[in-house]
């Protein structure tokens, strides 16, 4: 098998998907590596429904609500105590835009017995609901969430490429195909969070989670346990996988 055509035909199908998927898929929240945000000066008890948009490649798709409230999800990754220079998104002290909601500040952090943070205190500014201020002051990250009491916990299952080269039958002398096999073509997360939409979501539905990349519903799938395959990332998986070899 020619290295070059294999990277090619890989490296086209997965774009093909992308192109299509990103016209017909629905976009949705979810959290898959969760971590908790209370907003210390909203309303206890208090919900608000917010408008967010299906799809917007697709202006026909319409919009849906998305309800927002005091105790959030965001992603682990989207929170670093210490961040780098080139780190924009939600630190101590940093204002960031939660998508068609606000903007919050990171004020203080909850760590356990190990000193991993698991829970972050911040504020909002009830001026900048929809996602603008009206002082026209700019954030550099927008962060994706769902409400805590009001998401649906779901099973997510990482599919990535089985192989971690082009050509699997490139091995070292001695040993056979299996020696590039991707140990981590499969990560199976069992404590994810959707918003509640896709609560009756059926099998075989295809979304995007927004900034995570499109994922299908696993005919496993109930309402009462929701499992979700991802299809393909939002990124080239090849280029990943070939630049950590050259590391």
């Amino acid at each position: 098998m020619n290295k070059f055509n294999s990277t090619v035909d890989v490296s086209l199908l997965e774009h093909c998907l992308r192109e299509d998927l990103n016209k017909t898929s629905p976009r949705v929240m979810a959290v898959l590596h969760p971590l908790k945000v209370v907003i210390d000066n909203y309303p206890e008890g208090q919900v608000e429904e917010l408008d967010a948009i299906n799809n917007p490649e697709d202006p026909a798709a319409g919009t849906r609500k998305v309800p927002f409230a005091r105790e959030l999800y965001i992603e682990q990754e989207d929170f670093m105590e210490e961040p780098p220079k080139k780190f924009f998104r939600l630190a101590p002290g940093r204002e960031v835009r939660l998508r068609y909601a606000y903007f919050v500040t990171c004020n203080s952090v909850v760590k356990d017995a190990d000193g991993k943070v698991i829970e972050l205190h911040c504020t909002y500014d009830p001026a900048t609901r929809g996602g603008d201020a009206p002082d026209g002051r700019k954030v550099k990250a927008t962060l994706h969430w769902v409400a805590a009491a009001r998401a649906r916990k779901a099973e997510v299952r990482l599919y990535d490429s089985l192989f971690t080269k082009p050509d699997p039958d490139e091995a070292p002398e001695g040993q056979d195909f299996t020696a590039n096999l991707n140990p981590n073509s499969l990560e199976t997360l069992t404590d994810c969070y959707v918003e509640p939409s896709l609560a009756n979501a059926a099998p075989l539905n295809r979304y995007q989670f927004e900034r995570l990349g499109y994922f299908c519903v696993d005919p496993d799938s109930t309402a009462g346990r929701l499992v979700f395959n991802r299809t393909v990332t939002l990124k080239d998986t090849w280029a990943k996988i070939q630049k950590a070899q050259t590391e």
